[in-house]
């Protein structure tokens, strides 16, 4: 797109934005593909966090809110809260994970059969250890694992399986993944050896996973200066090939194949044992402070009793930039990732501003940045929120809605464990549209967006999405075949725009029903999320299916 029809394309929505009288919403198809036009277009750079392109996409949003009358809910009166974040980024001589075991000295290069992290801080760093197998690396009380049972680890390289135990929940295994370091770091480990299950692999095959580690590892820093540590004190981390990675295991009680082997059957998984090799793990990194902008707005309620509550509809608009490395167009214009879903939350912002009557709790709207970076806008967002965490009532999360088909259902990730999914069905049902179980619980989607920060502060959170029916099973397919992560995001798909204004629409109808409610959403009694994270809220019992 020329720069003229850029411009023409903001002053559109922002113009027909604020030049319509108070009545009843309506939902513009023309509105959203004017911002998704902007988010989308190559000025912007791929809206990377921290880059100019990101910048310019939060101005924007912010602009559609003040035009809208939406109040600045960001730092010291305006709509931003600077987010502080570091990047750890491999320089100098090439990582290295040297395996000396009985049978001899193995040394395995960085993006060959090893992808190496660390260390964050900075510097030349180096780990030599004995090596311990810790099965999974799992430790839960609610489900009864202990992989550290009985193994010393202190000042150890641990080894772990990546993957969740066969018949496990998907969610609550995609969790326990994400704790592994944590664990491994609170039992003392010096470093961390990630192997891949069978089953793992064929999810994220070696060579996409490599690909998806290339990046510089990143975190958010805290107002005090001082960065998350994502290892949890681990000094080094590493991911082996499952091909490569018997080399740990030679002369040990049991091969590697033996242990995938019982990984691979129901019911059952590998027990922990100390391992005959010592590993040494070197790498240097270059250190990277910069920031980047949430956008946050609010819709004040209007009854007394429940405005001090607050319903947060979010979704992220920051995408990954410009490919370093590639023939041709090397913009990876994120229309539909994320860009459409912005474009709908401030749909959503409008049809709220023109509303005749003002919801009875508050609206927060929230545009967070670097959720491509490994969701640590919301991370901070959560840590550092505008308001109390204890008063936000629930959270719906838009992230790249596949608007290729005209939907005829949604599916709410992680909806049964909250009576989030209840009310999404009765307002879905308003429109003739279904809500769909999850239709890839493998890839436990709950924990892997940005919603997922609130989860984890107690908050009743969902990620909203169009669902697999009328052609949507195959438009997701075609989508992920061609475009996720790649330049052809952009407004050369076939968008149904008329299929974003009604998913605008839907969002709208969701937040007004929950935050009209009179009684906030709520936790299942017994479910394993709501246990761990909100133990003290007040809980419902799950329906019995019908």
């Amino acid at each position: 797109m020329t720069r003229t029809t850029i411009l023409g394309a903001a002053l559109f929505a922002g113009a027909t934005a604020g030049s319509v009288a108070r009545a009843e919403p309506d939902f513009s198809a023309d509105r959203i593909r004017a911002h998704v036009s902007f988010l989308a277009d190559d000025l912007l750079e791929g809206r990377e966090a921290g880059m100019r392109g990101h910048e310019i996409a939060a101005r924007y949003i912010a602009s559609q809110f003040a035009l809208l009358g939406v109040k600045p809910a960001g730092s010291d009166g305006t709509y931003f809260q600077a987010v502080d974040l570091l990047e750890a980024a491999q320089t100098g001589p090439k990582p290295t994970f040297t395996v000396k075991m009985p049978g001899g000295t193995q040394v395995m290069d960085q993006g060959g059969a090893v992808v190496i992290r660390g260390p964050l801080d900075g510097g030349p760093a180096a780990v030599t250890a004995p090596l311990v197998f810790a099965g999974y690396g799992m430790k839960d009380a609610a489900v009864g694992y202990d992989d550290y049972a009985g193994l010393d680890v202190r000042g150890k390289i641990v080894v772990v399986l990546r993957g969740s135990p066969t018949g496990m929940d998907s969610e609550v295994g995609a969790h326990l993944q994400s704790e592994q370091a944590r664990v491994a770091g609170e039992h003392g480990a010096a470093a961390i050896v990630f192997v891949p299950t069978r089953l793992s692999t064929r999810a994220v095959p070696w060579e996409r996973r490599v690909e998806l580690n290339a990046g510089p590892l990143a975190t958010w820093v805290r107002k005090d200066g001082t960065p998350f540590d994502p290892g949890y004190g681990l000094r080094m981390s590493a991911t082996i090939d499952p091909r490569a990675a018997g080399a740990l295991f030679d002369g040990a009680a049991h091969t590697l194949e033996e242990l995938l082997d019982e990984a691979d059957r129901m019911g059952t998984r590998p027990r922990g044992f100390a391992l005959k090799s010592t590993a040494e793990i070197r790498a240097t990194t270059t250190v990277r402070r910069f920031s980047s902008p949430e956008v946050v707005g609010l819709i004040e309620g209007s009854d007394p009793a429940l405005k001090e509550e607050y319903v947060l509809l979010m979704g992220h608009a920051d995408h990954i930039g410009i490919k370093a490395e590639a023939a041709g167009d090397r913009i990876n214009n994120g229309a539909l990732d994320n860009g459409a879903g912005i474009a709908a939350l401030i749909e959503v912002a409008r049809a709220f501003s023109n509303a005749s009557e003002r919801p009875r709790r508050s609206i927060l709207i929230v545009a967070h940045t670097a959720e491509e970076k490994g969701l640590l806008g919301a991370e901070y967002f959560a840590n550092y929120p505008p308001v109390p965490v204890e008063r936000m009532a629930a959270a719906i999360n838009l992230d790249m809605p596949i608007l290729l088909y005209p939907f005829t259902d949604v599916v709410a990730f992680g909806g049964p464990h909250t009576t989030l999914e209840a009310a999404i069905r009765k307002t879905a049902a308003g429109m003739g549209v279904d809500v769909s179980p999850d239709p890839m619980p493998g890839q436990a989607i709950f924990v892997r967006s940005d919603h997922y920060a609130l989860v984890k502060k107690g908050v009743p959170a969902v990620m909203l999405a169009t669902g697999m029916a009328n052609g949507g099973e195959a438009a997701w397919a075609g989508y992920f075949a061609r475009s996720y992560h790649q330049p052809s995001d952009d407004l050369s798909q076939p968008i149904v725009w008329s299929a974003a204004a009604k998913f605008a629409e839907l969002n709208f109808r969701v937040i007004r029903e929950l935050a009209d409610a009179d009684t906030r959403a709520r936790w299942f009694a017994g479910d394993y999320f709501g246990d761990r994270f909100a133990p003290k809220a007040p809980k419902v019992v799950r329906p019995q299916p019908r």
